[in-house]
């Protein structure tokens, strides 16, 4: 096997210890980086200015890869604008600035899909990103990352600074966030199907038409899709991160339901949003500049995250998803939540 060019390298993961970071973590071990820091919210809260200087002074990290992100569904997006938008700017472009005064390396930035505007045409394109103002329930997160690129290509033009952008799809996987109040879609509807069916009821209600489409990213693929950019990708230029496949709400819902063998009524709630009328990627750009194809087929991701989840599920006894994983110590996943009703 061909060394990584990450090898040997003094590497600090914000976010490491979440969903995707722990992923990340371990393929950065595999490749042979055994000086990984993994900073803790606990002990470096990055919104703040000193604890960024801290972690630098601590970790000497040569690489950043930045996933942390204080994240939510629709519902989470709604109630905390403001905060989302303070802790996501804050953390990233202190980060960015002290990383660059420190002389590090490289810098890999996670922005989100939410950074797109809301009626981008089919499939995103990385040259689309600024085409508009995006979907309003998650507009401020997504300014927030998307101020991240626009520092990237600053300090690039004026320092050198070597930072690349990452666009990563909706996430999902094992050890997703099964928490109603902050879950994404997935782990949301997985949820729900799986309380309906213990509590013996006939139907769940989904929010909004059901007529919105996603693309679905594995977390393992994007682990990976992340950790070749870092190898591989020392370009100015955004980078989508998906599967470069999309599928409707509707359609997911009755796809979960089918593998669960739920076959009550599924019922949908208009009055609640549908976010973002359609999400899906252009992923061309990278396996043209890095070599990234996702692998995990949506149907075999889908159920080993229902297996996952069920067996959390009966092995603790409890309903797992009691605490959320978001904010600045989980990864950088998109914000959509259209079945946490």
């Amino acid at each position: 096997m061909t060394e990584s060019p990450l090898t040997g390298k003094r590497i600090c993961v914000t976010g490491g210890a979440g969903f995707m970071g722990s992923r990340l973590v371990a393929r950065l071990h595999a490749r042979g980086c055994n000086q990984v820091f993994v900073p803790r919210r606990a002990d470096f809260d990055l919104v703040r200015g000193d604890a960024v200087r801290r972690l630098l002074d601590e970790a000497r990290p040569e690489v950043i890869i930045h996933l942390a992100a204080a994240v939510g569904g629709i519902g989470a997006n709604r109630e905390n604008p403001g905060q989302f938008f303070y802790d996501n700017l804050m953390m990233g472009v202190q980060l960015i600035e002290e990383a660059r005064l420190r002389g590090v390396e490289k810098f890999v930035a996670l922005g989100t899909i939410c950074a797109y505007p809301k009626f981008t045409p089919v499939p995103f394109k990385e040259e689309n990103l600024w085409g508009g103002y995006p979907e309003e329930t998650n507009a401020p997160y997504g300014l927030a990352k998307k101020m991240l690129l626009v520092q990237a290509q600053a300090y690039r033009q004026q320092y050198g600074f070597n930072a690349i952008y990452l666009l990563p799809v909706n996430l999902y996987g094992p050890g997703d966030n099964f928490n109603p109040a902050s879950s994404h879609v997935i782990p949301a509807i997985i949820k729900k199907v799986a309380d309906a069916m213990e509590a013996g009821e006939g139907r769940i209600v989904c929010w909004g038409t059901g007529n919105a489409t996603r693309e679905f990213l594995y977390v393992e693929d994007c682990a990976e899709g992340v950790a070749l950019a870092a190898e591989r990708y020392n370009g100015s230029e955004p980078v989508n991160l998906g599967a470069g496949k999309e599928i409707t709400i509707r359609e997911l819902v009755e796809r979960i339901c089918g593998l669960m063998k739920f076959e009550g009524k599924i019922e949908w709630d208009d009055s609640e949003p549908d976010g973002q009328p359609r999400r899906s990627l252009d992923t061309a750009r990278a396996e043209r500049e890095f070599g990234f194809r996702a692998k995990t087929s949506f149907e075999e991701g889908l159920g080993r995250t229902i297996q996952w989840y069920l067996e959390q599920r009966a092995g603790t006894g409890l309903n797992p998803g009691a605490e959320p994983n978001a904010g600045p110590d989980s990864d950088a996943a998109a914000t959509e939540s259209i079945g946490s009703a």
